[in-house]
């Protein structure tokens, strides 16, 4: 079978404006970025706020494995199904992020025959939104560096500044570092670091926004350090969100592609699950609810991180209300899961199965128990999964009460996921109980505790005296209202990436506490999750080239 960059080179794409016009938008209300992609102008987005809202359905998967499990891929094959049973089914799915893709996972626009395109764009650059994320981010930085070297007239503490640098590429050398140095002109020497751009606040805020009025308000409320008397102080302090969201401007509208079916797909905004809040834009949903009558839209890594977020960060702050869930699992990955080897687990084993099968019933406990969706187990097929392994599968998730449905996408396209789609717009009529895991009035640590303990099924949380001190101070100056988004290790429902299938009891400790106050959320890092990765020993860039013909090839 052809390679994914292979089987994405031969696809008959359609102009832009004709996949538009699916949608009924007007080619006056596109900017186009060359044939086969667009932004869709946010007036025209705003003339749509009256329309009905389509049904929304979330896609998230089991923890994830080396084995892989096809978050991405499934979502976009699902979407191409429901379009072939005559529902108008949109994709809004996130952007890759440059680090990942010359890291260790390559691209991220689906697989096999559930593609987005035109894959090489939308993996290197696209309409270059993470470009003008990272600028406006690092304007900021310069801008308080500047101040403090011409006189420093808001008192920065320059050991409390904590607005970091960012740049969009895994490079763990930057993530601790020293700068200005070299003499009185480059300022006062002084710690600093990076982050990857898809952890940056602005990435975070960018994807919250709802109208440039409330992007700009967002950015300025964003504390980037102290002064002595540890006053904070605010973008707005430096004048600096004007001058952000003119970089912004642009990328705030979002992207129209299409699939491989010339389905429409709209990608915008791309913040890890493991370290951010893990979803596309609010901008771009909303915007795919009153355009289609069904919206498919993922959620970063397992439902602990990625769906927990989606529904007790971005639902929360935009009203947004899920109709179904679809919980994404393989056969090979839920054997991994029960403790066999990655070389193995295309072979059949029972026994391994049914220990793995743990950590996708923890998720569809936390989807329809936690949360009140209803729910559909999508088994993303492989040619190796054998007919006892899907019967085991399906007799297990059955005394849950939920539906399992396999599916064939990558291999057959929308074809091979019609099953799916069925089931999905079946359960989109069940009732639905949606529910937030916690109330916006509890206090800091106990909403921690409470996803740690109903959500990792940890015993409890712990945290040194300073970190609870650094809580017990943000609870007190007024953020405490404010959700919580968890930085965690996306391997396993613990803090331990080791820790395989579903472990309960163990500890979840924090590390570090940030407040993000434009994104109106307070990260706690846990473990030992980084916000700037490394590159693996032998990265995806290593494979990736361009040949005479100026054709990408090795790019997943």
């Amino acid at each position: 079978m052809p390679t994914d960059i292979e089987i994405a080179q031969m696809a008959k794409m359609l102009k832009i404006q004709d996949v538009a016009e699916k949608l009924g938008i007007p080619e006056d209300a596109l900017e186009p970025y060359g044939r086969y992609k667009a932004k869709i102008s946010l007036g025209y987005i705003d003339s749509l706020k009256d329309r009905k809202n389509g049904k929304l359905v979330l896609v998230t998967a089991i923890s994830p494995t080396p084995a892989g499990e096809g978050k991405t891929t499934t979502t976009v094959g699902l979407g191409d199904a429901m379009n072939r049973i005559g529902k108008k089914a949109i994709i809004c799915l996130r952007e890759p992020s440059l680090g990942p893709v010359f890291g260790m996972k390559g691209g991220a626009a689906g697989g096999g025959y559930a593609q987005v395109v035109p894959m090489e764009d939308i993996n290197l650059h696209f309409t270059g939104d993470f470009s003008a994320i990272a600028l406006a981010h690092n304007l900021l930085s310069a801008l308080i560096d500047n101040h403090i070297h011409h006189g420093n007239e808001l008192g920065f503490d320059v050991r409390r500044i904590v607005w970091k640098r960012v740049v969009d590429m895994n490079d763990r050398a930057l993530r601790q570092i020293t700068v200005a140095l070299g003499g009185t002109g480059n300022g006062y020497p002084r710690e600093d670091g990076f982050d990857i751009v898809v952890a940056s606040e602005i990435m975070a805020i960018f994807c919250l926004a709802t109208s440039i009025r409330d992007l700009k308000q967002r950015i300025s409320n964003i504390v980037v350090g102290y002064t002595r008397e540890q006053k904070p102080i605010l973008a707005r302090d430096l004048h600096a969100e004007g001058a952000m969201t003119a970089l912004l401007k642009d990328a705030m509208m979002p992207n129209l592609v299409q699939t491989l079916e010339n389905n429409p797909a709209i990608i915008h905004g791309g913040p890890f699950a493991n370290i951010a809040h893990g979803c596309n834009s609010v901008t771009a949903t909303q915007t795919a609810l009153k355009l289609g009558d069904y919206v498919l839209t993922e959620a970063g890594f397992g439902a602990d991180l990625g769906a927990e977020k989606f529904i007790d960060i971005k639902c929360r702050k935009s009203g947004l209300r899920p109709a179904a869930v679809v919980i994404v699992a393989t056969i090979r990955a839920l054997k991994y899961h029960g403790g066999m080897d990655v070389k193995l687990v295309s072979q059949e084993d029972l026994g391994a199965l049914e220990r793995g099968i743990v950590n996708l019933e923890r998720h569809v406990h936390n989807m329809t128990k936690n949360h009140g969706l209803p729910t559909v187990v999508c088994v993303n097929h492989r040619t190796h999964d054998t007919e006892a392994e899907v019967n085991l599968l399906v007799a297990r998730l059955g005394q849950l009460g939920c539906r399992v449905v396999v599916s064939k996408h990558w291999a057959e396209g929308g074809a091979g996921a019609l099953d799916v789609a069925r089931a999905v717009v079946e359960v989109c009529e069940e009732p639905n109980d949606f529910k937030l895991l916690y109330e916006d009035a509890m206090p800091l640590w106990e909403k921690m505790k409470t996803i740690a303990t109903r959500v990792y099924g940890a015993a409890n949380i712990a945290a040194d005296s300073k970190v609870r001190g650094q809580i017990k101070k943000l609870q007190e100056g007024g953020y405490g209202h404010y959700p919580v988004c968890v930085a965690k290790t996306q391997y396993s429902f613990s803090t331990d990436p080791a820790l395989r299938g579903a472990p309960s009891g163990h500890m979840v400790t924090i590390r570090e506490v940030r407040l993000a106050a434009g994104a109106e959320f307070v990260v706690m890092i846990c473990g030992d999750v980084m916000t700037m990765p490394g590159l693996p020993k032998v990265p995806s860039a290593n494979a990736i080239d361009v040949d005479e013909n100026g054709r990408i090839v090795g790019l997943f």
